[in-house]
């Protein structure tokens, strides 16, 4: 029951946002910048009730974000909705497998001791607050290095190597070069999705678009229904409350380096 609400909660929720647009599928398309009718266009396939919404007039900001012009300011905003909507997507089940008391099978720390269990902190979110200091600063910092090896570029862009997608980069795709320190695929490891055509590919982006801001409202909506319980109608009695702030993830913790 508790399950069927969440996914009703979220599928009710309306969508706004930016679109990305369509992947370019040649060596020589890919560097060529998406253009603001790519945009509106991607936007209406995504959600042709709603259109092209922008009411801040981000994409249109005279002289682009940092004055790096237009196309890069797209780039840029596709960029972020498609890699926060992947995390919020990944968040999302996260939520829902955790509230159901579910943990890995093996021991969390090498002298075997068990992870955190819902039933003795209360919440999902505490289930975070829980952890071990170093294990929270192992998770950022690996985090911390797949954002560093995305947004490095080199000298001259290799053939290999994805350009930065304020440079006309495909946004969404990690950075990925043969024989490199980091050659995994994330998106595709095995290759399975090699042979998909541009017409599949651009269906499942737009699949992809639509899943993720219906992930982001959802999972907002499991945090703010636990920090003031009622205020997600749906979800009241369903989600415990949380006492913690999911806005300081090290909140209690420092204690052995600042008294």
């Amino acid at each position: 029951m508790k399950l069927t609400a969440a996914i009703l909660t979220l599928f009710c929720a309306s969508v706004h946002g930016f679109a990305p647009s369509s992947l370019p599928s040649s060596k020589s398309s890919r560097l060529a910048a998406e253009s603001f009718d790519d945009l509106q266009s991607i936007a209406n396939k995504a959600n042709p009730v709603v259109g092209y919404y922008d009411p801040m007039n981000l994409a249109t900001f005279e002289g682009g974000f940092w004055d790096q012009g237009q196309e890069a300011t797209i780039g840029w905003l596709r960029q972020s909705e498609i890699k926060h909507g992947r995390v919020a997507m990944a968040a999302f089940v996260g939520y829902i497998i955790h509230a159901q008391g579910i943990t890995w099978p093996f021991p969390m720390q090498m002298d075997g001791a068990a992870w955190p269990k819902l039933a003795s902190v209360g919440s999902v979110p505490a289930l975070w607050d829980a952890l071990p200091e170093v294990s929270k600063w192992q998770i950022i910092i690996a985090i911390g290095a797949l954002e560093f090896w995305d947004e490095y570029q080199f000298e001259g862009i290799p053939e290999d190597k994805e350009p930065h997608y304020m440079r006309g980069g495909q946004p969404g795709k990690f950075a990925n070069k043969k024989n490199s320190i980091f050659p995994l695929n994330l998106y595709d490891p095995f290759g399975f999705n090699k042979g998909m055509s541009d017409e599949k590919r651009e269906k499942r982006l737009v699949m992809e678009i639509n899943n993720g801001r219906l992930a982001m409202i959802g999972i907002f909506g499991f945090l703010a229904e636990g920090a003031v319980p009622g205020s997600v109608p749906l979800l009241k009695g369903i989600i415990p409350h949380y006492d913690g702030n999911v806005m300081i993830p090290f909140e209690g913790d420092f204690t052995g380096y600042w008294g």
